[in-house]
């Protein structure tokens, strides 16, 4: 069985762990004293899950891809304005936390980032053109043929974006974008060459 080996936490109090093993639960209260997972456990800084029942203002419970669930106080993501479509019980989030493993950066509803976006036509505003973002990370272009999106995936609290451009064959081309706005209606995100400001479709 592995040994976890927690680090110095700075933000975050009173946050538990649970971790589920055999047919037991044990339950680990977390003090200022640990961080908020084991870093052996993810692959990048995001952590992938759940929202729990237990969530409130400024904290939410998160059900992990790997079976623990944890409390966390996200009251310093909420202040930098970096919780991305808030969180409601059974929604998906990545949550990306800090280098150092002690607090919560970024919240992303990725129950919420998926659906169908639509923009004006940016070459002449006659229509609208936009992208489809689905479940299991497929993402497909809608109205357009110069972009055709492949894949879509969160990772370092970043949307990563794959397409084929038309006249390009068949070489993906990979963008990360910052997301800015993500609520019911609007999705805005950017990288450093192009902003993009969708609204949901209808």
């Amino acid at each position: 069985m592995k040994k976890l080996v927690y680090l110095a936490l700075g933000a975050i109090a009173g946050m538990s762990f649970t971790a589920c093993g055999n047919k037991q639960q044990q339950q680990t209260t977390v003090t200022t004293d640990t961080t908020i997972v084991d870093s052996s456990k993810i692959k990048d800084l995001t952590i992938f899950g759940l929202c729990g029942e237990n969530a409130a203002m400024n904290s939410l419970q998160l059900v992990t891809d790997m079976g623990d669930t944890l409390n966390l106080n996200i009251e310093e993501a909420r202040e930098n304005n970096q919780v991305m479509g808030n969180y409601a019980p059974g929604d998906r989030l990545a949550i990306l936390i800090s280098p150092d493993y002690k607090r919560v950066k970024t919240v992303i509803n990725e129950s919420v980032l998926m659906g169908t976006w639509m923009m004006p036509n940016p070459i002449d505003g006659s229509d609208e053109v936009g992208i489809s973002i689905k479940d299991g990370g497929i993402a497909e272009s809608v109205r357009q043929t110069s972009n055709i999106y492949r894949t879509w995936k969160i990772i370092d609290g970043k949307l990563e974006l794959n397409l084929v451009r038309e006249g390009g064959g068949d070489q993906e081309e990979t963008s990360w974008y910052t997301i800015d706005k993500l609520d019911a209606d609007s999705l805005i995100f950017h990288n450093e060459e192009d902003q993009f400001e969708y609204g949901r479709a209808k």
